[in-house]
């Protein structure tokens, strides 16, 4: 049983650090409240069991100003809503220390935006300590933000005794899923990244290559080690000063018995438009002009074949521009496919961004194993980084 699950909230002031920092239109209405939903377990639990609560949030980058488009006071009837209370709202620390006094065992208060404070991103220690003034237990359910050294994550839990710092249910759930892959991964684990850069994938490429039976490698990354081959790769997108970093990447996959999985075809297109011109060709040869926008079905059809027989999978990054619909084939069969192998028994990761915009378009997310909140945590995570919001709490 976790700290969490053990922890007497009764009668104690409770400082919640969550990530709210939810996207919305131009009328200010919340577009899309996953990670609102995703903190519901820990907030009721701690309210459930008596915890006098206060959240913080960063949200967007106001850079250090107060601004009314970044205000959490566009949260607070959302939150009400979804804890079924009535959310009190603190424009300042100071306000919040007087709601605390006067709260009640089971109530909530959300604080304004930390990062009005420019304190905040430098992670300045006395505005953490004012922050600490707040509550007599502090709970870390950011994972979104455990790579940063901010004054709302890291350095204000230095200020708790290691009885009254913990992680909430999200944040466990995160720690626990990968290092479930990272660590005790059921063979074969296949890895499958992609995205724009090689230059952004270095380092989780090398971490799985110590690790991962197989590593796909699709989106426009795919083009640099296609071009580091002697592939004619027309217009794609390629990083030249990479080439020689791609051609290492694929000699210590073979050294360490690695199958690195690069596309044999691809659905290209003259233009970067869902308008353009399309034509599916092979990797050998792309036409000047033409450029690649998503994987073909020839490579559909190996990389399906080498996901179905996974025991454990890793996913980080589309394997095309799945935004738009002329280039979603490969990332949507890939999505289905680890959603067919997580049906079968496998455990399935999906972790960054794009990936859990793509596994939520497609309507996946209820068919995998976990989905990450985390996009630049969790890849921090596998490049085997140290997070500070973790190691704070941990240590």
């Amino acid at each position: 049983m976790s700290q969490f699950s053990n922890f007497d909230f009764q009668g104690k002031n409770v400082l919640l650090r969550v990530d709210f920092n939810v996207p919305f239109n131009d009328a200010m209405e919340i577009t899309d409240d996953t990670r609102m939903q995703r903190a519901m377990p820990t907030i009721k639990t701690i309210l459930d069991k008596g915890g006098k609560l206060i959240v913080m949030s960063h949200l967007g980058r106001p850079k250090g100003e107060a601004q009314d488009k970044f205000s959490l006071k566009h949260i607070l009837a959302h939150l009400s809503k979804l804890t079924g209370k009535d959310v009190k709202f603190a424009e300042s620390i100071e306000a919040a220390a007087a709601l605390k006094s006067s709260m009640n065992n089971g109530e909530i208060a959300l604080l304004e935006n930390v990062r009005f404070h420019k304190e905040e991103t430098a992670g300045d220690r006395q505005f953490a300590e004012q922050l600490a003034t707040l509550g007599d237990v502090f709970v870390n359910d950011a994972f979104g933000t455990a790579h940063r050294e901010h004054a709302s994550t890291a350095v204000v839990a230095q200020r708790f005794t290691a009885d009254n710092k913990m992680f909430g249910l999200l944040m466990e759930a995160e720690v626990n899923n990968a290092n479930k892959v990272l660590n005790e991964a059921e063979k074969p684990f296949t890895a499958i990244l992609g995205g724009a850069k090689v230059s952004d994938k270095i380092l989780i490429i090398e971490k799985l290559l110590a690790v991962a039976n197989n590593i796909i490698i699709g989106g426009g990354m795919a083009y640099t080690f296609l071009k580091a081959q002697g592939k004619e790769i027309g217009n794609s997108l390629c990083e030249d000063d990479k080439l020689d970093l791609a051609k290492e990447l694929i000699v210590k996959a073979k050294a360490n018995n690695v199958e690195l999985l690069i596309p044999t075809d691809s659905t290209v297109a003259d233009d970067f438009s869902n308008n353009a011109n399309t034509k599916s060709c092979t990797n050998d040869k792309i036409e000047a002009g033409w450029m690649g926008l998503d994987i073909g079905p020839e490579s559909v059809a190996t990389f399906s074949d080498v996901i179905r027989n996974s025991k454990t999978i890793l996913w980080n990054g589309p394997m095309g521009v799945f935004e738009m619909e002329k280039f979603q084939a490969g990332t949507k069969a890939v999505a289905l496919e680890i959603a067919e192998a997580t049906k079968n028994g496998a455990f399935s990761l999906i972790g960054g961004g794009d990936s859990v915009a793509a596994i939520n378009k497609f309507d996946l997310a209820e068919k995998v194993s976990y989905v990450s909140t985390g996009g630049g945590a969790m890849l921090e995570f596998f490049e085997g980084k140290k997070l500070p919001g973790i190691e704070a709490i941990q240590s």
